[in-house]
């Protein structure tokens, strides 16, 4: 038996809490991880309410993100004492995941911790950063440096919205930052934001094609305001969508695309390619320091989970939630 977060659904209903769990329901994986922190995320949230179809095999032990050291490997990739790092996969979804004190899990989803990197700063940056670097790695590719002009950040004060301001910033990029709760805009210009854009200006329908204003977006939302950014970018602009925060719907219309030679690069961060995540890892070690962790980043344990997941939906979040699963209290 080990401790962790099990969502249920039967003829009771949809629930999910903090209990006991079998090792029995744990599925097949040729690498058995003692999880030392996992994450909050906003997929885990939806999972954990129940608002969204996101789990897809019951019991599920939720948790999309997970850091530790493995006990037990049938995989010529990894020893006992290894520290590992896993990022998607569909582990929270359909396979069990990192909101417990143990996991069995498939080798080629685990990547080494990187060097100079602790367990615990490691999920402080979690997916969300890891996200983050997987846009902003999109947008470089696609010729976007800091003499292009401003770089726009919606849904900033959330963990990739965070980490994004962070990482643009660092790298020398002016970032403008679009929040509804614009009493957090100290807290989004401590991160690096130069200029704070109110969320409701982007969030209605908007037109076709509106004032040139960014050189590039990464876009948490979705909705009417990728609509908007993407009918807001400069000639040649690029937007790396990564979220649905505001839903999943897309009602634009091509103009900006054919007129204004606009780039959509779509970002997936669940089922990446090996080699882009170490890149995006190793440039996440080398790009970050350690202040911004504490900055962006508060500790739960186990039994805060649930609490904190239906508060994460509510919008009543900002930054990372890291889950240290050794704390059931």
């Amino acid at each position: 038996m080990f401790k962790g977060i099990l969502i249920e659904k039967d003829d009771q209903g949809y629930r999910a809490g903090l209990q006991d769990i079998d090792d029995s329901v744990l599925m097949a994986g040729d690498v058995s991880v003692d999880v030392l922190y996992s994450t909050l995320n906003y997929k885990d949230g939806l999972a954990i309410t129940g608002k969204g179809p996101v789990v897809r095999n019951f019991p599920m032990i939720p948790g999309i993100d997970l850091v530790g050291e493995v006990t037990n490997s049938d995989s010529d990739k990894f020893s006992v004492g290894d520290k590992v790092l896993l990022n998607g996969f569909g582990v929270g979804e359909v396979h069990c995941g990192g909101l417990a004190t143990k996991a069995r899990l498939n080798s080629d989803w685990l990547i080494p911790l990187p060097d100079g990197l602790s367990p615990r700063d490691a999920m402080a940056i979690g997916t969300a950063g890891y996200t983050a670097m997987l846009c902003v790695i999109a947008l470089e590719r696609h010729g976007i440096t800091p003499h292009s002009g401003d770089v726009l950040v919606t849904g900033a004060n959330g963990g990739v919205g965070s980490y994004a301001i962070a990482l643009l910033a660092k790298l020398g990029y002016r970032v403008v930052a679009s929040t509804g709760r614009i009493e957090q805009a100290e807290y989004l210009r401590s991160l690096g934001a130069a200029d704070i854009v109110y969320r409701e200006t982007l969030a209605e329908p908007g037109r076709p094609l509106a004032k040139e204003q960014w050189a590039a977006a990464i876009d948490c939302a979705g909705s009417h305001t990728l609509a908007n950014v993407c009918a807001g970018l400069k000639y040649g602009g690029v937007v790396a969508a990564c979220g649905l925060a505001q839903g999943m719907d897309f009602n634009a219309t091509v103009a900006p695309f054919i007129l204004r030679g606009v780039t959509l690069a779509g970002i997936d961060s669940v089922m990446r390619p090996l080699a882009d995540r170490i890149e995006a890892w190793d440039r996440l070690t080398t790009l970050l320091d350690t202040g911004v962790f504490a900055e962006v980043s508060a500790e739960i344990g186990l039994a805060d989970v649930v609490t904190t997941a239906e508060q994460l939906i509510a919008g009543q979040v900002r930054g990372r939630v890291i889950v240290d699963v050794s704390r059931d209290s």
